[in-house]
């Protein structure tokens, strides 16, 4: 499971990428392609938090219940 954890921390960091990407970039990408790439990097952010929120609890519930 530590591996899936790790997939998912990468997932978030490449959704903060692509968020950082269109605010360096938005001198030459257009506003249409700015848009989709916020919008890609806020929902995968998003979802792999979510991930790792639901692995974590699952986790912890799982040590207070042995």
């Amino acid at each position: 499971m530590n591996q899936l954890t790790l997939v998912f921390l990468a997932a978030i960091l490449a959704g903060l990428a692509l968020l950082v990407v269109t605010n360096l970039a938005a001198t030459f990408l257009s506003a249409t392609v700015i848009s989709l790439l916020i919008a890609i990097g806020a929902i995968a952010v998003i979802v792999f938090a979510l991930a790792l929120l639901y692995l974590a609890l699952k986790a912890l519930f799982k040590g207070l219940l042995s």
